[in-house]
């Protein structure tokens, strides 16, 4: 196996403790569909990998965990009880594949009385090459031990119980020993891994609203963190907030995890580098698109711009799921002041493209249809199902530099691999829509630079489509 090409990638999922789940593992390909009723555990499981991908980012555990399941205590597997201390977690993994092999790492979480990680494992190689212990109740910080394999066998020090170990080791490992360097190419790996995951969830009533007009920049649709449920990038930060990040991740290098040096604040702690909150302005300004897909007009007229050949696929893409005629799909300009609308294709700053306001010049961007004799269509009067198949069509043809997410910037995109995150995939859609989407998928993800992860209502959309798995929970 050549493995200066492969791609890390996240391909089994631990779920030892979590919510419904006990001892659950899925085995990941490149395109999975988990399936199931219910309460059997679809979203559960798509919940803790976005926890893993945001600890992965460098964000606290408190961020990762409310931002994504609300309370640590809604993990907490259902049933379980507190110990003599009153203590209860929860308990989840993954195993990434890529060039140093098979590498698995587990984390067990404290989530009452207070939320931290007390234990974290990471091994491949055949070594267990971290491990961290909760020895002192009383201090924010867990014994780490990685492997050297030089004179010292493991090298000891303290790490924040507050941050993901694995993300933090490129910043303490000097990589002079053959250990040492394992050490670091299995963490890198994870990182990389878990740092490529993009949560999509539409949401067409955000959507319309962009659409017709009603999300500016400081309307309430962009600040509910514009990714479902408060949840994906795109969270609005307050001037303060900004400032107490630590940058956008470039001093914590491939860890992305600048400012956790040692003892954590409890209460408003620096370092939040993980791009999982990128600034809404910043994600607006640049064309990328968010979780919710509420700015999709911006990014539709940035991405049929780039490339006309990938434009053309989505555009036999919707026509597949639409009804009606579609024999085209654009974004017009508003104008501000007025109703009129202008092509989106005349010279505009990049700075303005999707920004509303008198500054502006323009009121903002709405993508249309065109129906050849019947006219042009606003796509906010789609329905429901054609939108969601329009956002997230977009999505399976872009890739990281389209989606507002934070891949690992110091290794080439050629060497990363995007996994699209997927709730409820085939919701509003009509089986001829979900089909169509679910096709779609395999082809992309068969160029193997995406990967998807996603819940469906009728695992009979993928029947007789090779590459696509189903896995049934709760049976």
């Amino acid at each position: 196996m050549n493995t200066e090409t492969v791609r890390p990638a996240v391909t089994e999922l631990r779920l030892s403790a979590f919510k419904t789940h006990r001892g659950v593992t899925l085995p990941l390909t490149r395109l999975t569909l988990l399936s199931g009723e219910s309460g059997s555990g679809k979203s559960s499981a798509l919940q803790a990998y976005e926890i893993l991908a945001r600890l992965g980012s460098g964000e606290s555990l408190a961020r990762a965990v409310g931002e994504v399941a609300g309370s640590p205590a809604a993990c907490v597997p259902a049933g379980a009880r507190p110990d003599a201390q009153g203590r209860r977690g929860f308990r989840i993994g993954c195993t990434v594949d890529g060039p140093a092999g098979p590498v698995s790492l587990d984390l067990a979480v404290q989530a009452e009385p207070e939320l931290r990680i007390v234990g974290e494992r990471l091994t491949g190689g055949g070594e267990t090459l971290l491990t961290t212990a909760l020895t002192d109740p009383d201090r924010p910080t867990v014994q780490a031990a990685w492997h050297t394999a030089g004179a010292t066998p493991v090298t000891r020090a303290p790490l924040p119980d507050d941050r993901l170990g694995t993300s933090l080791l490129p910043l303490r490992v000097a990589g002079k020993t053959a250990g040492q360097r394992l050490v670091l190419a299995a963490a890198e790996q994870v990182v990389v891994a878990l740092r490529s995951a993009f949560v999509c969830d539409p949401r067409p009533e955000v959507m319309r609203g962009a659409g017709a007009g009603g999300a500016g920049p400081d309307c309430a649709c962009g600040a509910d963190g514009a990714g479902g449920a408060g949840r994906g990038p795109g969270v609005r930060r307050s001037g303060r907030e900004a400032g107490l990040r630590g940058g956008s991740g470039k001093p914590g290098g491939v860890g992305g995890a600048a400012g956790t040096s040692g003892l954590r604040q409890r209460k408003g702690s620096s370092g939040e580098a993980g791009g999982w909150a990128r600034d809404t302005e910043g994600a607006r300004a640049e064309g990328r698109l968010r979780s919710s897909c509420d700015n999709l007009p911006a990014v539709l007229e940035r991405t049929s711009q780039e490339c006309a050949r990938r434009h053309a696929v989505l555009v036999a893409a919707v026509r597949e799921a639409c009804a009606g005629p579609v024999e085209g799909l654009r974004a017009v300009r508003r104008q501000a002041g007025g109703t009129g609308e202008s092509p989106a294709g005349a010279a505009v700053p990049a700075g303005l493209v999707g920004m509303a306001g008198p500054r502006a010049g323009v009121a903002g961007v709405r993508a249309v249809l065109d129906r050849g004799e019947l006219g042009e269509l606003p796509v906010e009067q789609l329905g429901d199902g054609e939108l969601r198949f329009l956002a997230l069509a977009l999505v399976l043809l872009t890739g990281p530099e389209v989606l507002a997410m934070d891949p690992v910037g110091e290794v080439p995109s050629a060497h990363q691999q995007m996994t699209v995150m997927a709730d409820g995939m085939d919701r509003c859609m009509d089986p001829r829509q979900a089909r169509e989407l679910v096709s779609l998928a395999l082809r992309m993800t068969d160029r193997g630079h995406v990967r998807l992860l996603g819940t469906v209502r009728d695992p009979s959309v993928a029947e007789g489509l090779p590459g696509v798995q189903v896995l049934h929970l709760g049976v």
